[in-house]
């Protein structure tokens, strides 16, 4: 069962919930945090008030009240940046270093690769008319949950958080997701907004989970590095490899980072190991 979480002190998450309601039939399932739960097949939606980075333990709080297994967790969110770009994106949820935005210093949630590769495929398509860049974000920020957890965002800047088109997007893409014959891999190198990763699965057939930009890199030495890589496969359930942005890197650093993946008993892939979408 999947658990789609609105925040009500959030605007684009409102709005994408809203959409998801005028769209498709759902259909009042109890009441959570004082607000109504609706359900639609396999799908559950709860409103909580507060923002979506302090709700730690949100997946086990709803499982109890409401007495369901859950597989996977959707924050519907807003996104913010200082650049103002609009742009809608998908991210796996955790922090490498300090817990600056909710969740534990140096904990990951548990990603779910097929269906955040699945949503951003989607989205891609569904947002094309749209004048929104689409894409991954790398992993950060809380809440600390224990489910396959992932951000779909509406951003950059409060002018775009209530954008009715982009929210059906998001809504149609929600509706989408599925599961992937794919390899699931960890993303290692390139910037904040992964646009290597967001590319390569239009043409490749591999799943994304937890990725790790290369201002991780910069400021870790080798053993936090390993360390990192290491929680970063064990939070992407089926991940046996790791997947190298190399024109983000120099040479001689593609090297070393390769020989750091390969010491923990680990591949390191390049596209041409990736097989082509038919």
């Amino acid at each position: 069962m999947r658990l789609l979480v609105c925040s009500l002190d959030d605007v684009a998450s409102v709005n994408i919930r809203d959409r998801l309601f005028e769209a498709y039939p759902w259909l009042p399932s109890g009441e959570f945090r004082g607000h109504e739960v609706r359900a639609r097949g396999e799908d559950i939606l709860v409103t909580i008030p507060g923002l979506h980075l302090k709700a730690d333990n949100l997946d086990a709080d709803v499982s109890t009240a409401l007495g369901v297994k859950l597989d996977r967790v959707v924050f519907l969110s807003r996104h913010k940046a200082a650049s103002a770009i609009p742009t809608l994106t998908v991210h796996p949820v955790g922090n490498y270093g300090k817990a600056e935005f909710g969740g534990r210093e140096g904990v990951l949630v548990p990603s779910d690769p097929d269906a955040m590769t699945s949503s951003l495929r989607s989205l891609q398509s569904n947002g094309k008319d749209l004048e929104f860049q689409i894409s991954f974000e790398v992993t950060h920020h809380g809440p600390l949950l224990q489910t396959p957890t992932m951000f779909i965002e509406i951003g950059s800047a409060a002018d775009r958080w209530g954008h009715v088109k982009a929210a059906e997007a998001i809504a149609k893409t929600l509706m989408e997701t599925k599961a992937l014959d794919a390899p699931k891999v960890v993303g290692i190198g390139g910037g904040h907004y992964a646009p290597r990763f967001s590319e390569l699965i239009t043409t490749k057939k591999v799943s994304f989970g937890h990725m790790i930009p290369g201002y991780v890199i910069d400021r870790s030495n080798d053993e936090e590095l390993k360390a990192a890589i290491k929680k970063a496969l064990e939070a992407t359930k089926g991940a046996k490899m790791v997947y190298l942005h190399r024109k983000s890197m120099s040479r001689s650093k593609v090297t070393h980072i390769k020989k750091l993946v390969e010491s923990i008993g680990v591949k390191a892939v390049e596209s041409g190991d990736l097989e082509d979408i038919a």
